[in-house]
């Protein structure tokens, strides 16, 4: 017997030996038990939601009644036993109350949230029977079914959470921003000490970085149980990201607080239970001239075809340049863009362009299948959040060689280890026509890298790579060791290295030596650089 999203209330229900589940409109799922009351999902629920959940188990003659009457008792028997469900509607309120029947299944009492966690690990994408047709009136808005391609579902359970509702192709990026959540307050005292990432540990005190640096934030020295995490991490998440959490004990989403910022969240569980971080994303997007983006990154935004790929590690800052970047396009052209990120961060208006964005696992499988979508959505211009896999990769050079501008990132540290990354990416067989393609397509690389500046902050250090003749041929022939020489030679059009980025920083007084030799990545180099400039390093 398959399981069904009501299937998994009921099994907490059997779990608890509890004597009622209770749904109704414009309150939170209530489990009944042993005299006392318990949340089951924290959000209030709505009518469409509740028919949406027991569409699947009504018999058809029962829903006409239901249509008929709005009100009706019958029997189901899920894989954890037999309940009887009462549905009462009156104008657009519905309430449902589902009881056993038996407690033959259950075991000793359990905490019916993790029983309800531990359910996702049941077959809940199999949803395909059509709605009873009586049902279908009720449901005006079509209900989405995961499969191949997934949708969010309306209806995915998890501690302190709202469904999402179901998503239209090409809206605007999901936030769920109707009531405030129980975590914002902390999220805005994380904007108000300039915090760039919100860091949750279950039983330890929250923690922020700032300037790169991870302390304690003010009024948060209490530690929080994973019990809390999971409400406090959970409630804001799209039902498809709570279902795959449950799944796979992770989960990406984005969330705004209007007049805050938004929010790129990770949840995840270790060794102490649930956790998460939670990374700024400033609801105005930063300028070309307020990030002080060279000449010559910016002319990469004029190209009409190619590849431009912007590096650096976690936390570099490659989605801010990349936003001040599609800004950029978005004010001086006139032309449609796509971008493909997991999830949305920067939310672009469209001015002079068409803008279209869309986040993975929400409005699409993969990037690689949004890529590929792509080719055939007219776009001038494609943002790839991460070129992560082979497929993506591949297809990203292909719609740059087909009259396509490009710009994706890699977790790279230089240029040059960017272009070794692409191409060892294909097999071996493979490599040599992999060199001729991205000799041709690959127009520029920007690797990034965050310094702590003098008096607090963070400025970053660019490494410019601008393909010319002589850097396409070294990419064909395989002899990319030789680029960063073609780079300290052709500073006239552009190109730095990472260590002349750090030095001009020092000169300019914006970084201490310490911090641009902690921060490169020839270090041997800048040693001998900072010294003959008379730095001492420690």
């Amino acid at each position: 017997m398959s399981i069904r999203p009501v299937d998994r209330f009921i099994r907490a229900m059997h779990a608890e030996r509890g004597g009622e589940l209770s749904f109704e409109s414009g309150r939170p799922i209530r489990l009944l038990t042993r005299g006392a009351e318990r949340v089951l999902l924290a959000q209030n629920v709505r009518t469409d939601q509740i028919e949406t959940l027991i569409r699947n188990v009504m018999p058809t003659e029962i829903a006409r009644r239901y249509e008929a009457s709005g009100e009706v008792e019958f029997e189901y028997t899920a894989p954890s036993g037999k309940v009887s469900v009462e549905l009462l509607k009156k104008d657009t309120r519905l309430s449902m109350k589902i009881k056993p029947e038996s407690h033959a299944e259950a075991g000793a009492a359990s905490d019916p949230v993790r029983t309800f966690l531990e359910e996702g690990s049941t077959d809940l994408k199999a949803i395909k029977a059509p709605a009873p047709p009586a049902l279908a009136k009720i449901s005006p808005m079509p209900i989405p079914v995961v499969t191949a391609s997934p949708v969010p579902e309306p209806m995915a359970p998890a501690p302190s959470v709202k469904p999402a509702t179901p998503v239209k192709p090409a809206q605007a990026p999901i936030t769920f921003t109707s009531a405030p959540k129980k975590i914002d307050a902390i999220l805005r005292a994380l904007v108000a000490e300039k915090g760039s990432d919100l860091h949750l540990t279950s039983n330890l005190p929250p923690k922020m970085r700032k300037d790169g640096d991870i302390g304690s934030i003010p009024g948060y020295e209490k530690a929080l149980s994973s019990d809390e995490l999971a409400a406090w991490l959970l409630e804001p998440a799209p039902a498809n990201m709570v279902e795959k959490f449950a799944e796979t004990n992770d989960a990406d989403f984005a969330y705004e607080i209007p007049g805050v910022a938004r929010f790129r969240v990770n949840v995840f569980r270790d060794r102490r239970g649930v956790g998460g971080v939670m990374r700024v994303i400033p609801s105005e997007i930063m300028t070309a001239d307020q990030l002080k983006i060279p000449p010559v990154v910016r002319s990469l935004c004029n190209l009409q075809k190619g590849l431009v790929v912007v590096t650096g590690p976690t936390g570099s800052g490659k989605s801010t340049t990349l936003a001040a970047m599609v800004d950029l396009i978005n004010k001086t052209r006139t032309d449609h863009i796509i971008t493909i990120e997991d999830p949305v961060e920067f939310v672009h208006e469209p001015l002079r362009c068409l803008i279209n964005q869309r986040e993975v696992h929400s409005h699409t499988k993969s990037f690689s299948a949004a890529l590929r979508a792509a080719l055939r959505e007219d776009p001038d211009i494609v943002l790839v959040g991460e070129m992560r896999d082979l497929e993506t990769v591949a297809i990203a050079i292909e719609t740059a060689e087909t009259g396509h501008l490009v710009f994706g990132t890699l977790h790279t540290n230089t240029a040059v280890s960017t272009i070794d990354r692409v191409i060892d990416q294909f097999p071996t067989d493979r490599q040599s026509q992999v060199r001729v393609m991205l000799s041709e397509s690959l127009k520029g690389v920007v690797a990034q890298t965050l310094c702590k500046k003098h008096g607090g902050g963070r400025i970053a250090a660019l490494e410019i790579l601008v393909v010319t003749a002589a850097v396409a041929a070294l990419i064909r022939d395989g002899k990319t060791f030789q680029i960063a020489s073609i780079m300290q030679t052709q500073k006239g059009i552009g190109m730095q290295t990472l260590n002349d980025a750090l030095m001009l920083f020092v000169k300019d007084r914006l970084i201490s030596p310490k911090e641009a030799y902690t921060k490169s990545v020839a270090r041997g180099e800048m040693r001998q650089l900072l010294e003959k400039a008379g730095h001492v390093v420690g």
